[in-house]
């Protein structure tokens, strides 16, 4: 959700600038099934451009049409959204639409903590009763800090009111991945990652200098040799791809890498390469740590009898995902319980695939 509150806090950016003003609509409670979670908010500007959604865009015109009270009178207020009647699957949702009007100041604060990659706390105070209330609100937490207010206009010393709900989330780094390669199917998933919501630098060699415009979605472009190669802030938000396509490559850059402890690191080709490169970094540096190896999986990707490039890569996102999330990749057909609940039966053999 992290990266789709930056969207947020971007457009947001751009419309103060110009003096549009801004609600934001966030779903903080559900009874029943829905298409996202709570946590999940979109931004409504006074001309009704959006940023975001709450749902799938079946819910989205009648936030924009409920927003225009909170522009009116400045007062958060709860809508509900019931799914059983009008589209006979989902559950009710528990929307709060809250004047969204931060400072320069707070904008600069947000966008530190989201370069850095800090975590921070959103809580949002509400009541599952339909109507406003100057006590709705949310606030973002930075550590020791002060919070921050998402608009003036929410009443902060009432916010401990025996009737008022808490939901908190906490927004953790935008997810990162790294795909150290720049051939053709380096860029096809840099593509699609970032319409997955990713943030995506490429690894390129010196000899040939690359930029950002050669990789379609990218923010970085790293144009360095192995033995320069220094990767800062890898975290569990992090996922990298081997993808060089030459096996000396792929060996010189795992071992840069090998004091990182990302979530996956990702090698591309068939087993018996992997296990041939395995060997020879071990070989070099038998004192690694399992953890480390552990965060390996090779060859990348789910089998999905991917072939082209895209299908590839669509693959290799999907397996991140199932590690992210800790999830047995199954036919949701398949799976017993709610589709965002805990898996509770497991249909699946894992297949080593080639790719």
């Amino acid at each position: 959700m992290t990266h789709e509150f930056k969207e947020i806090i971007t457009s947001y950016k751009e419309a103060s600038n110009q003096g549009i003003r801004a609600v934001i609509a966030t779903v903080v409670d559900v009874d029943g099934s829905s298409y996202r979670r709570p946590g999940v908010g979109m931004l409504i500007l006074e001309n009704s451009k959006m940023t975001g959604a709450v749902s799938g865009g079946c819910v989205e015109k009648e936030v924009l049409r409920q927003s225009q009270s909170v522009f009116a009178n400045n007062k958060a207020k709860i809508m509900t959204y019931n799914g059983r009647y009008r589209l006979g699957c989902e559950g009710v949702l528990f929307i709060l639409i809250e004047p969204f009007s931060l400072s320069r100041e707070n904008i600069k604060s947000i966008e530190e903590y989201l370069v850095s990659r800090t975590p921070f706390e959103i809580s949002s105070y509400y009541s599952k009763k339909e109507g406003y209330s100057f006590n709705f609100g949310s606030t973002i937490s930075f550590g020791d800090l002060d919070k921050m207010k998402f608009s003036n206009h929410f009443d902060f010393p009432k916010i401990n009111d025996e009737d008022l709900d808490c939901f908190l989330r906490k927004m953790e780094p935008c997810f990162r991945l790294i795909i150290i390669g720049s051939e053709h199917d380096a860029t096809q998933l840099s593509t699609i990652a970032s319409a997955t919501g990713w943030e995506v630098e490429i690894v390129n060699t010196p000899k040939t200098p690359k930029n950002t415009s050669d990789f379609p979605g990218s923010i970085k472009v790293w144009n360095q040799s192995p033995e320069n190669l220094v990767i800062d802030k890898v975290d569990k938000q992090t996922a990298i791809i081997l993808m060089t396509h030459n096996f000396a490559k792929d060996l010189l850059y795992l071992q840069s890498i090998k004091d990182t402890l990302p979530v996956y690191i990702g090698l591309l080709g068939p087993s018996r390469r992997r296990e041939k490169l395995l060997s020879a970094f071990i070989e070099y540096f038998p004192d690694v740590t399992d953890e480390f190896m552990d965060c390996i999986y090779g060859p990348a990707g789910l089998n999905l009898g991917a072939e082209t490039p895209q299908e590839i890569a669509i693959s290799i996102i999907a397996e991140i995902l199932s590690v992210v999330r800790n999830q047995k990749p199954i036919s949701l057909q398949d799976k017993i319980g709610g589709i965002h609940g805990v898996t509770k039966q497991v249909m699946f053999d894992k297949i080593s695939v080639d790719n």
